[in-house]
């Protein structure tokens, strides 16, 4: 066969394993992250099944990878961020990653390890996933929490401090010799890189990205944005320094302008396909055998990344200030490591520092450790939230469902943006309604007003039943995301075949399956805009108001037949 022909053939293998692996982990409701790694195993040489049919080819995409994420990163970065938890996180932050380094260092000296295994091994489990982190937080609908902030300004601080031993890394085997002098070198070589290019942001940057966003050419101004990513990176590798650095570098300079937020846009499409290749790459590179051979090390450096950085994290916290609760959920959030921590094992493979059995060591604990924070999150704050309720019931009077049952309410599930601003209303009219929520914060706030409120997930039958379902007059489904939306609607449905549910969905896909589960209407919020706007639109031009009545129900029967299954 040719070797083009190889190639693309191989290409063609790894996207399908990605997308394979992908679609998997949104079923199992796993971070994508872990779909690719394990589509990439699927696929390597180390396992049956298909393979493709050189893997080395496919190290300069996860190259690139590296170099988008690490791009995309800087242009993410906000020294606002940190303000508002900058102590926790400026400070903290570093701390954490001394101490799990130290923890390392003190674990290594028992069984063995030398002091540089010991040093890297540390740095790389101090360094959790932002990416993944950000997904959970998002998912769960936490990223503005307090502890969702603290955790984000201690991955933005981590994210840094990468960079920083990116460049250490790889003198890092002279300490055993007392040689520092190469430790100094490359801080003078990242002076060296970082004054021009600081002046090149300051000056030359925002002139050249103004002179593209003028020609209002998309493709131009993707072109340029990459180019800048791309030869700083080259650059900074050129002076012996890593193109992780250099990328960061770029999206740093860029985020300083006003075109940060549109190049994170353009970015995002093409960052996120070459990180997943990346991902597939690792999962290629992971040889179980390896592994297997080695258990007592990953067994060893999973220890070390739940349990001690959960302890580290934990009182690093709460030394800052934060509640317990507060500190125990960041400490529950960051008991993983993901792509930066690949980056670190990657450098010191090349270094001499490790041997392939700590580098399949690292791949395989990042595997397992983001499966194991994804339960973590996912249940331990729900938990956490219910003990905290119980223990401020003193201090209000909650409503108890057994005591009073309401009969031909409204029950409001989910008391967000949306919910909230129903609740506003129903409260203005005097229309009696409960809530259930499983935010914590909400749910004291409510209590406090004397709001009939249940904590939990509304998909589930039994808060259903307390908050009334089976005699409510109408029901509201105002949760954000399709997955609970859609569960929830099925169980009114089955608890109470008649009353009418109310939902909301963010696009035709979603709310077909909301009117499949049982909802009488669903409230598109795309197709309510565009309906305000045709009737303002047409106002403006005099057309008269029962004409343009008319057309608007005719365009929502319209969008209303699209939907509805064939």
């Amino acid at each position: 066969m040719h070797p083009d022909s190889v190639f693309f053939q191989d290409l063609a293998i790894v996207f399908l394993a990605a997308v394979a692996g992908g679609i998997l982990a949104r079923i199992a409701g796993q971070p994508l992250i872990l779909g690719y790694v394990l589509g990439g195993i699927a696929i390597g040489p180390f396992t049956p099944g298909p393979t493709i049919s050189e893997s080395h080819t496919f190290d300069l995409f996860a190259e690139i990878g590296v170099i988008l994420l690490m791009f995309s990163i800087g242009l993410e970065f906000s020294v606002k961020d940190l303000m508002r938890v900058k102590w926790v996180a400026l400070a903290g932050g570093p701390l954490g990653i001394l101490v799990a380094i130290g923890l390392a260092v003190m674990t290594g000296s028992l069984i063995g390890w030398s002091t540089t295994q010991s040093i890297v091994i540390g740095a790389v489990i101090s360094i959790a996933s932002t990416m993944v982190l950000a997904r959970l937080l998002v998912d769960r609908g936490e990223i503005r929490s307090k502890h969702g902030r603290v955790m984000i300004g201690i991955a933005l601080v981590e994210d840094v401090a990468v960079v920083a031993m990116t460049v250490l890394m790889p003198a890092l085997g002279e300490f055993d010799s007392g040689r520092v002098l190469l430790i100094g070198q490359a801080f003078v070589k990242a002076l060296l890189i970082l004054l021009p290019l600081g002046y090149l942001g300051a000056k030359v940057i925002p002139l050249i990205m103004t002179h593209v966003a003028r020609t209002q050419n998309q493709e131009l101004f993707l072109l340029v944005t990459l180019a800048i990513s791309l030869g700083t990176a080259a650059v900074t590798q050129m002076v012996g320094l890593s193109l992780a650095l250099g990328a960061f570098l770029a999206g740093l300079l860029i985020s300083a302008s006003e075109y940060g937020h549109e190049t994170l846009a353009r970015l995002l499409s093409l960052r996120d396909a070459f990180v997943a290749l990346f991902f597939v790459t690792i999962g290629i590179l992971i040889d179980p055998r390896v592994i297997i051979d080695n258990l007592s090390l990953l067994a060893t450096m999973i220890g070390l990344i739940v349990v001690g950085m959960f302890m580290i994290w934990t009182t690093i916290v709460r030394l800052f200030g934060y509640s317990w609760t507060t500190a125990f959920l960041v400490g529950i959030g960051l008991t993983q490591i993901g792509e930066f921590s690949f980056v670190l094992v990657q450098v010191a493979k090349g270094a001499g520092h490790i041997g392939s059995e700590v580098y399949n060591a690292t791949l395989a604990a990042s595997v397992i450790t983001i499966l194991i924070n994804a339960a973590l999150v996912r249940y331990v704050p729900d938990w956490l939230a219910r003990r905290r309720l119980a223990h401020d019931q003193h201090d209000m009077t909650p409503w108890h469902p057994e005591s009073e049952p309401l009969q031909q309410h409204v029950v409001l599930c989910g008391f967000g943006r949306v919910g909230s601003s129903l609740g506003r209303a129903l409260d203005a009219f005097s229309l009696p309604y409960v809530v259930i929520d499983r935010n914590p914060d909400i749910i004291r706030r409510l209590q406090g007003r004397h709001i009939a409120c249940i904590f939990g997930d509304a998909s589930h039958r039994e808060l259903l039943m307390k908050a009334g379902a089976a005699d409510a007059s109408l029901m509201i489904v105002a949760l954000p995301e399709i997955e609970p939306a859609a569960l929830t609607v099925s169980r009114i449905r089955a608890i109470n075949p008649k009353v009418p549910i109310l939902a909301r969905a963010h696009g035709p896909a979603e709310a077909e399956r909301l009117s499949a589960g049982g909802a009488a209407e669903v409230i598109q919020p795309e197709v309510e805009t565009a309906a305000t706007l045709i009737r303002h639109v047409l106002a403006w031009f005099g057309v008269p108001k029962d004409r343009i009545l008319n057309y608007v129900e005719h365009y929502r029967q319209v969008m209303e037949t699209k939907r509805q299954p064939s």
